[in-house]
């Protein structure tokens, strides 16, 4: 099979989805590789170490997009790419569905082959290749928290950890999942006072057991997020529906009662966002103030640590693209159906459910139609 990468256009996205590497396994697997010049290079990969490893380099992506039969991306096509899109080519990368109708319809209408990174679900239930980007996110996510709350940002001036004497911050994560679990254990070590809130009995004793009278669970309802963000100095939203869009616990009506200048991080909004008051920002212009909360909602927190980033999503995405290049897409879905979970739109049918019901669409079983 021949397989490319070309370079990220999104907004400050320096991330590649394919590493040297990587490069190195497809080609010893058999597979030919195409790789845009210069694709690596935001996250320190030289052209060099990719024609070293056994790539052809080419000078535009348009001859990538049109040569490959599989396309290894980080992030979801923007707009610009959708006239690459043809009948039968395999997208591999995040697509994030739910929250985009106007790619989802581009997709459907070009009859791709399109596998999205966050809805792969191995047989325990885990999202292999959305774990580590959720680890990053949730460990950016205070670290980004933390500066947003200086001064001169507009936050309302505090040190997360404080010092003897002065009041420590308050930290109040929504959801105990991956992003939940790695920012948790960021504001933990930091000093902070850190709430967080799960529907999940079972994980919130995890939490305890791990954490112990560091931290404080609750139960997440209306009611217990009411009362714990009037007095939360930072707000992590980590709520995550696999491949559905998520559900909007942080509501427009508690911002009046928040502390003026408090931050809420939503790291959900790829999927849409669990803030009602939430819009996608960039690394660019990455916060803006509702109600006196500061909002930083930008879409790809992962890309402000690139190197680290792509390592780690790399290291999770090759063992099952190179399982696609070996078998063609429809062979591996047949051998295993955590290659069919991955599967998001299949030559102009909708085949995750949580998209469909998103867009209010049909959805047809992949193994139907394979």
């Amino acid at each position: 099979m021949k397989i490319g990468c070309v370079k990220e256009i999104k907004n400050n996205e320096f991330r590649v989805g394919m590493t040297p590497d990587n490069v190195r396994a497809y080609v010893s697997a058999g597979h030919d590789v195409c790789i845009e010049k210069g694709a690596g290079v935001g996250s320190g990969f030289a052209d060099a170490e990719y024609a070293e490893a056994g790539a052809v380099l080419v000078d535009s992506a348009k001859k990538v997009w049109d040569s490959v039969d599989m396309m290894v991306k980080v992030k979801e096509p923007l707009e610009e790419e959708y006239a690459f899109f043809r009948e039968g080519l395999i997208l591999y990368t995040y697509l994030h569905l739910a929250a985009d109708e106007k790619q989802t319809d581009a997709l459907l209408d070009g009859k791709v082959k399109a596998v999205a990174y966050e809805t792969l679900q191995e047989t325990d239930r885990s999202l292999p290749l959305l774990a580590p980007m959720s680890q990053i996110a949730g460990r950016l996510s205070i670290q980004e928290g933390a500066k947003y709350l200086e001064k001169h940002f507009g936050g309302e001036g505090i040190l997360l950890a404080g010092v003897p004497g002065t009041p420590k911050a308050n930290v109040v994560i929504l959801g105990g999942g991956t992003v939940g679990m790695n920012a948790c254990k960021i504001a933990v070590g930091m000093g902070a006072n850190v709430t967080i809130l799960d529907i999940s009995l079972k994980r919130l004793e995890e939490f305890d057991n791990m954490f112990g009278a560091q931290v404080q669970t609750l139960v997440s309802n209306d009611s217990n997020i009411e009362r714990v963000l009037k007095d939360a100095d930072l707000v992590i939203g980590s709520v995550l529906i696999p491949g559905a869009s998520t559900p909007k616990l942080f509501k427009k009506k508690y911002l009046p009662s928040m502390k003026d200048g408090s931050v809420f991080v939503d790291v959900a909004i790829d999927q849409g966002g669990c803030g009602e008051s939430s819009r996608v920002t960039t690394h660019d212009d990455p916060v803006y103030i509702v109600d006196g909360v500061v909002h930083y909602c930008v879409g790809n927190m992962p890309g402000a640590v690139p190197r680290t980033s792509t390592i780690a999503l790399t290291n999770a995405t090759l063992r099952y693209g190179l399982e696609i290049a070996a078998n063609g897409l429809e062979e591996a879905c047949k051998k295993s159906p955590v290659i069919c979970s991955g599967v998001n739109c299949y030559l102009g049918k909708i085949t995750n459910e949580n998209v469909a019901k998103a867009h209010g669409r049909e959805w047809t079983d992949i193994c139907s139609l394979i």
